[in-house]
């Protein structure tokens, strides 16, 4: 087994998801979105998985939603956070 291709942290999905969704790569450039998703992780739990659908299977509706609301909070934490270092492409 290798642990960092086996399991990892489903938050890491979620926040992708929305930041596709919220086109943010868009915003900055790879090290500054790098930091940007540290930044947002660091501000949510560790929810680690095997598989997808475990969390498809085991996860209530307001558990889901409640993971996703948590994702969009910890976005504009790491919003603000770049905001302030000035890393923004204008």
């Amino acid at each position: 087994m290798k642990l960092h291709d086996d399991i990892h942290n489903y938050y890491e999905k979620l926040l992708t998801d929305e930041i596709e969704r919220q086109k943010i790569e868009d915003d900055y450039d790879n090290d500054t979105l790098a930091d940007f998703c540290c930044t947002a992780l660091n501000q949510l739990p560790a929810r680690y998985i095997r598989y997808e659908v475990d969390m498809a299977f085991y996860s209530s509706q307001s558990e889901r939603l409640e993971m996703e609301q948590r994702v969009r909070d910890a976005i504009e934490f790491a919003k603000a956070a770049v905001a302030k270092r000035g890393t923004i492409h204008e």
